[in-house]
């Protein structure tokens, strides 16, 4: 007997908003049997929550470095968080959850020991740059499964490189620069609402700021809690692009401002802070040290693949692949005395 399921779940989707993603028209970057009892999308997710890199995660660094307590998000519980967040939007929306979901596992999925101070590190080491966004991308195609890439679909490798904002627009001018799709974009959106949020949490935990440092005005209209300011910002994204009829995911602009304010909040009360410096300097001897040391001795530490790109390349793979605490402990190998680690 042969199963329909697959079929039948793409024969589902026609059920959604017209501008939603439909699995049945998606393309791979390689031809492969289809399965009998998953879409694209569900194949997509399912590589990237089983691949190595996706595993790494949980001991990467999101905000705080080597935390004292349990309760602090790393790059794994930041995912988590994305992905429920964009989630719960792409229901409201009848999009397609799928997609939705595998963007969201795999956006950073490329991200470097040691958070943003790591990426900075890694970003001075190379002629042309080093980006999170990017570095995802690379990992999905070339890297995992022993160089031979998840072979995911074109709608979620478009939704990972696009993901990334920084410090720019949140919504930008030329929307060709946005995510090609909806769910894309609700990812794109759910990545600052989640980490504007739970940074901040972590931050009262941490005791760098107090309730009362958050801006009065954000208080007032996205809520005192955290719950209540995700939920808020949720429901005003859900409001909004249903008003814009789909056209694009957005928000209203009194929202919008405030978020924006949030995000400056942050940058300067906690990813700038005097303590932040102080360990971004740390970082970036362990991390050039490691880079040295590699460098020197390439054949004992680097994949073997991608095989055409240069060693230097397939060093600053190895080490944006490493956790927190798998560079330190490398570090010590390489710098103290047997009888000293």
């Amino acid at each position: 007997m042969r199963l329909q399921i697959r079929e039948q779940l793409e024969r589902n989707q026609e059920r959604l908003d017209p501008g939603a993603a439909k699995s049945k028209n998606s393309h791979k970057q390689r031809l492969e049997k289809k399965s009998p009892v998953r879409t694209e999308f569900q194949r997509d997710r399912d590589r990237i929550l089983h691949s190595k890199s996706f595993r790494r995660l949980k001991h990467k660094t999101q905000v705080f470095i080597a935390p004292e307590g349990d309760h602090f998000r790393t790059r794994l519980t930041h995912t988590l968080e994305v992905s429920q967040i964009a989630r719960t939007i792409a229901k409201a929306l009848n999009m397609n959850e799928d997609l939705t979901e595998a963007i969201a596992l795999g956006h950073d999925i490329g991200h470097t020991p040691f958070g943003h101070i790591g990426e900075k590190v890694l970003d001075e080491l190379t002629e042309s740059g080093f980006r999170h966004n990017e570095q995802s991308l690379r990992v999905v195609d070339k890297i995992e499964y022993n160089g031979k890439g998840l072979n995911l679909t074109n709608e979620v490798r478009n939704g990972i490189i696009t993901h990334s904002k920084g410090m720019g627009p949140i919504f930008p001018g030329d929307i060709s620069t946005l995510p090609k799709t909806l769910e894309g974009q609700i990812v794109r959106i759910s990545d600052l609402i989640a980490y504007v949020n739970h940074d901040i949490d972590d931050a009262l935990r941490a005791g760098v700021i107090s309730e009362n440092n958050i801006p009065l005005s954000s208080q007032k209209l996205l809520g005192k809690t955290f719950a209540k300011r995700i939920d808020t910002i949720v429901i005003d994204v859900i409001k909004k692009s249903i008003q814009n009829n789909l056209k694009t995911i957005l928000m209203s602009e009194e929202i919008l401002d405030e978020l924006v304010l949030l995000r400056q909040f942050l940058y300067q009360r906690v990813y700038w802070r005097k303590e932040i410096e102080q360990s971004r300097e740390k970082i970036r001897k362990i991390l050039l040290a490691i880079f040295d040391w590699i460098q020197n001795q390439p054949e004992q530490y680097i994949y073997p693949f991608p095989e055409n790109d240069p060693v230097d390349q397939r060093i600053i793979d190895f080490i944006a692949g490493m956790t927190d605490r798998y560079a330190i402990t490398l570090f010590r190998e390489i710098t103290l005395p047997t009888h000293l680690y």
